[in-house]
């Protein structure tokens, strides 16, 4: 089996034609938009249900989805490059579709215990391994090179859509017909993309761009994806800023923030208006990078609005009230928003079709798996040393990830020859694809 779809390929944009006016686009945004609010929705059920039978189940069923999730991502790259993502994002929806659908029946007839909300949390959590990284990975299928940098505006949009709307959504439901309306809620969500997610045409890889021999192994797959991103000259470093720069960010603002409103004494208020504050930064930076779309020199670009975001992080446990802490966090959410849909776009420009998944997937790891193996040391650092501390580090760490990413704005790579992985990085910086599309 190949990455190559058998559907006939996406039209090509018109010239100038940004990516918001492409119906092809907009059928994907609305279907990423269902399922990332039905995510949420099935989460908040989860925890309710859960919550029934005391803290310690709730945290036990919430881990044991997370764990799959962490440990088959990689593995789920492979998969998406193997089958191809848009085969893999609509088998996945259709699978939480029905996982969900059907607890909902069995909450409905009967009650079943503690266990049944485990499996589900275990076997959601696996889908969740496929669908990761096959939904990043279709962005550069569905739309041209040049338009990638709008696209994950607009991605960048729809999750703060998810975030906004999902909670109350799943509360709301909750509220009404208890766990059992809210997972109801959910799957009637992941129903609505799937269609949506058949309308959306693919374009073809050419007939040489191959996962590897059809024999090949799916370990040897995985293993040719990490030698592809070891030696490619912009993959390589990039990932390493991903990685350094989330650390740096997510860190103090996951675990030090909580701790930061309790010791000033701004209570759970203070601390969600400052989160909302993150929120509003990010879904302005997502709004900005969709209107304007091209960006060039989106690798320096990116590496520069890290150095005074960073500040504005080692700032937050410094200002004198929660207004300033809310005006601190707009900075953070707009720069580091700004650099991540920066990267993530030019992870997806200079990535060859054939290893987007497993670079993804990859990518994917480094940003939800890495960091909250930070929170225990982190923890630990805050009880010895306070929490200013603590947020200085994470300003100081995100500013050596801004160093490298800086100079990321072409090169080549192994599998990519350097001329055309710059004619890429060009098409993307301009806002069309040298190609044609």
């Amino acid at each position: 089996m190949t990455a190559t779809e058998r559907r006939a390929p996406a039209p090509a944009l018109a010239p100038g034609r940004p990516a918001h006016r492409d119906a092809n686009v907009l059928r994907w945004l609305a279907a990423y938009t269902a399922s990332m609010v039905g995510d949420s929705v099935y989460f908040v059920a989860l925890s309710w249900a859960a919550a029934r039978g005391g803290a310690a189940q709730t945290g036990l069923v919430l881990a044991v989805g997370a764990v799959p999730r962490a440990a088959l991502m990689l593995g789920g790259g492979v998969v998406a490059d193997r089958f191809g993502p848009r085969r893999v994002v609509i088998g996945s929806d259709a699978v939480r579709c029905a996982v969900v659908l059907a607890l909902a029946a069995l909450l409905w007839l009967t009650a079943p215990g503690l266990w049944l909300l485990a499996v589900v949390a275990l076997v959601f959590g696996a889908v969740d391994a496929l669908f990761l990284p096959a939904v990043g990975a279709l962005p550069p299928r569905v739309t041209a090179p040049g338009q990638l940098a709008r696209v994950q505006g607009l991605r960048g949009l729809a999750q703060r859509v998810a975030t906004v709307t999902s909670a109350p959504l799943g509360g709301a439901a909750v509220a009404v017909g208890g766990p059992t309306a809210g997972f109801a809620v959910a799957g009637a969500l992941f129903a609505v993309s799937l269609p949506l997610l058949y309308a959306v045409h693919v374009r073809e890889l050419p007939a040489d761009d191959r996962v590897g021999a059809p024999e090949e192994t799916a370990w040897r797959q995985l293993a040719g994806g990490l030698r592809y991103i070891r030696g490619h000259r912009v993959l390589a470093p990039l990932m390493a800023v991903i990685a350094v720069t989330e650390i740096g960010f997510a860190v103090p603002a996951n675990i030090g923030l909580v701790l930061l409103a309790d010791e000033r004494g701004w209570g759970a208020a203070g601390m969600g208006w400052t989160v909302a504050g993150f929120g509003v930064g990010a879904g302005l930076a997502a709004l900005g990078v969709a209107v304007r779309g091209r960006v060039p020199r989106a690798g320096a670009v990116a590496g520069w609005v890290v150095l005074p975001g960073a500040a504005a992080v080692g700032a937050l446990a410094f200002v004198p009230s929660v207004g300033w802490a809310v005006v601190a966090a707009v900075l953070v959410g707009l720069l580091f928003g700004l650099s991540g849909a920066l990267c993530n776009a030019l992870l997806q420009t200079v990535t060859a079709p054939a290893y987007m998944g497993r670079v993804t997937s990859v990518a994917g790891l480094l940003t939800l798996g890495v960091p909250p193996l930070c929170y225990p040391l982190t923890g630990v650092a805050i009880g010895a040393w306070g929490v200013e501390p603590v947020f200085v580090a994470g300003a100081v760490v995100s500013w050596v990830g801004a160093g490298v990413v800086g100079g990321q704005d072409g090169g080549g790579g192994d599998g990519e020859p350097e001329h055309a992985c710059r004619r890429d990085v060009r098409a993307y910086a301009r806002g069309g694809d040298e190609d044609g599309g």
